[in-house]
């Protein structure tokens, strides 16, 4: 009966302890799962479960290898003194190493007996490994991600199948966490990549968007000040600067001159010049980048006559320096970031970019500038040929009355044929003033009552001495009764210039010349035909911009341009019909709706004498150049 309590006792006790270190195990697999839940550290969750086995198995330690994806290793990270080290295992190598390969757990009663085992490591550190267990770490796809070991049992000379058991639960636990943590670090790597693309795209998104606005603004710039302005605008806010500046050498001279802006008075600039060396600016055209100073007042490159100008203290300061075709061409810098800030490495960059697209916007500039100048030089010459061109018609006029003065005895023909004489001069200083104000674009017309048969006639007279000698007829329809408002002498010239054109076409094989003028509607309509050769294809559709010719003789290619201008200016529309047949000519000039009258007393519209005034002066003037010829007959 004695021996059969003890045995129950016995019993007792065993199954108690086995109930407790279920319990125990049961508690670490809780606090592992719990541990889980709530974080996903990977460190953390691996010193968890290495303390738990520790504990659990009555180990002294307990090691964890891990597979590196990149070289195939197993590798481990212990503590050796203060230093932590680095374990390299090769797969198939040691005893970790075999249970990496094979995937199955291995317990060693002594490990100094085990070929397999490394004895290496025990002599870096010190330690003593007598017992060990070994299990892999297997993920939910049952793939070896590792291996997990425990040495050295405190209460046994070696490891249970039990203590196997509880090691591999616990395996698959940290299997678990490694591939949780993995997972959750991919994700957060990945999220922090594109939050740095997102981050990077915008910066890109905003500095095309800044060369965007750059470019729209130096296209729109018609003089250099204004794309100064536009740069020094969009550098300033791209940097969320207090002010800017722009350092340029002078073509040909070479002179230094800057630009200051401010972005409190964003419609002025302060342009002076300054001497080689002064300012930062200055120091900055001569670098082969971007330079910055975080606090330029205690600098040796401030300058009061340069950063001096600006209306705020300036602290902060970048600038970079514009490239120019044969070396550096200047300096772009802007001053004092808002709100006390300093300029970083990323307002350098936005900087550099747009000293870039300024260089390159000034040198397109200037490369303009110099065309135009070229085209103007031309274009003087042209309108100057143009002057001595149009000055046949009324020296012909002149030579025929002059020749007519010289053959007649009669005073009253010799005063007619002066007058007509004096017509001729003032059509020769209306040429004169009516090309000049076409080559300064201006708009000066004098409206007012015309009779058709009176001005057609005088029209008429002028061409008899342009028709004699050759064989064109001359024919004339034109509504008497007709009253328009135009003004008589720019019309004429348009009219002078259809016929003269007209007279050049026919000139080899002769034809007829057609005027005709009248009402149409609430239009006075006035046409020039010939029966020359037509108008050639090559030209017809830039017929009547300025210097296109045909390649006649002598021609400039302003008579056209002249006659639309001229009509356009009274509101009107010139049309064209041409064959091999003839080529016509239409002015249509509106009586109602076009450009007003012009009064007397418009000084202060257009800088000029009104209508009546100009009328008292060329009457006066007329008087004054009949009485010159009556005394040198």
């Amino acid at each position: 009966m004695a021996r059969r309590n003890v045995d129950t006792e016995d019993t007792t006790e065993e199954l108690r302890a086995a109930l407790l270190r279920e319990e125990r195990v049961s508690r670490a697999l809780r606090e592992v799962g719990n541990a889980l839940g709530t974080t996903l550290e990977l460190d953390d969750l691996l010193e968890l479960i290495l303390d738990k086995l520790t504990d659990l198995l009555e180990a002294e330690r307990s090691t964890l290898y891990l597979l590196d994806e990149a070289s195939g290793d197993l590798v481990s990270r212990i503590m050796v003194g203060e230093h932590v080290r680095s374990i390299r295992l090769k797969v198939g190598y040691g005893i970790a190493g075999t249970v990496a390969k094979t995937g199955k757990p291995i317990r060693v009663k002594d490990a100094y007996e085990e070929p397999r085992f490394e004895r290496d490591w025990d002599t870096l550190t010190g330690f003593r490994t007598r017992s060990m267990l070994a299990a892999p770490l297997k993920n939910h796809v049952g793939r070896t991600i590792g291996v997990i070991q425990v040495l050295n049992k405190k209460s046994a000379q070696e490891f249970t199948a039990e203590d196997e058991a509880i090691l591999s639960a616990l395996s698959m636990q940290a299997a678990v966490a490694i591939d949780n943590s993995r997972l959750f670090l991919s994700l957060i790597q990945k999220n922090r990549q594109l939050l740095d693309t997102k981050v990077e795209l915008e910066h890109r998104v905003k500095d095309l968007e800044l060369l965007f606005e750059l470019e729209r603004s130096s296209a729109r710039a018609a003089s250099f000040d204004e794309l100064v302005v536009a740069a020094l605008k969009a550098a300033t806010k791209a940097s969320e600067a207090r002010g800017g500046a722009l350092l340029l050498a002078e073509e040909g001279s070479g002179d230094l001159v800057v630009y200051v802006y401010d972005t409190e008075s964003p419609a002025t600039i302060d342009r002076f010049g300054i001497k080689s060396g002064e300012g930062f600016l200055a120091r900055a055209r001569t670098e082969s980048g971007p330079i910055r100073s975080e606090n330029l007042r205690e600098s040796p490159e401030w300058n009061d006559r340069v950063e001096g100008r600006f209306p705020f203290p300036v602290e902060s300061a970048v600038a970079a320096p514009l490239d120019g075709d044969g070396g550096p061409m200047g300096a772009l810098g802007v001053f004092s970031k808002l709100h006390r800030r300093v300029f970083e490495e990323q307002d350098l960059s936005l900087l550099e970019l747009v000293a870039a697209n300024i260089s390159t916007a000034v040198r397109l500039f200037r490369a303009s500038a110099a065309r135009e100048r070229g085209e103007r030089l031309t274009s003087i010459g042209r309108l100057l040929s143009q002057v001595i061109h149009d000055f046949k018609t009324p020296m012909t006029v002149i030579s025929g009355y002059v020749q007519l003065m010289a053959s007649t005895d009669s005073q009253q023909d010799r005063e007619d044929y002066a007058n007509r004489i004096l017509k001729q001069f003032d059509a020769i200083t209306s040429m004169q003033r009516e090309v000049l104000e076409f080559a300064r674009g201006e708009r000066n017309v004098f409206i007012r009552k015309v009779y058709l048969s009176k001005f057609f006639n005088d029209i008429r007279q002028q061409l008899g001495h342009e028709l004699d000698g050759r064989a064109i007829d001359l024919e004339m329809d034109i509504d008497a009764k007709v009253v328009a408002r135009f003004d008589e002498s720019r019309m004429a010239r348009a009219i002078h210039n259809l016929v003269r054109n007209a007279l050049e076409a026919m000139a080899e094989r002769g034809g007829r010349l057609t005027l005709k003028a009248g009402l149409d509607d609430a239009d006075v309509v006035i046409s020039v035909s010939d029966t020359g050769p037509g108008i050639p294809k090559e030209v017809e559709g830039r017929l009547f911009q300025s210097f296109v010719t045909a390649g006649k003789k002598g021609g400039t290619g302003l008579g056209l341009a002249i006659v639309k201008k001229i009509v356009e200016e009274h509101g009107g529309t010139v049309g064209v019909r041409s064959s091999d047949a003839g080529t016509t000519f239409e002015l249509r000039i509106p009586q109602r709706g076009g450009p007003p009258p012009k009064q007397d007393g418009n000084l202060a519209d257009t800088g000029k004498p009104g209508p009546a005034r100009a009328e008292k002066r060329e009457q006066s003037n007329r008087s004054a150049r009949k009485s010159s010829v009556s005394k040198n007959q």
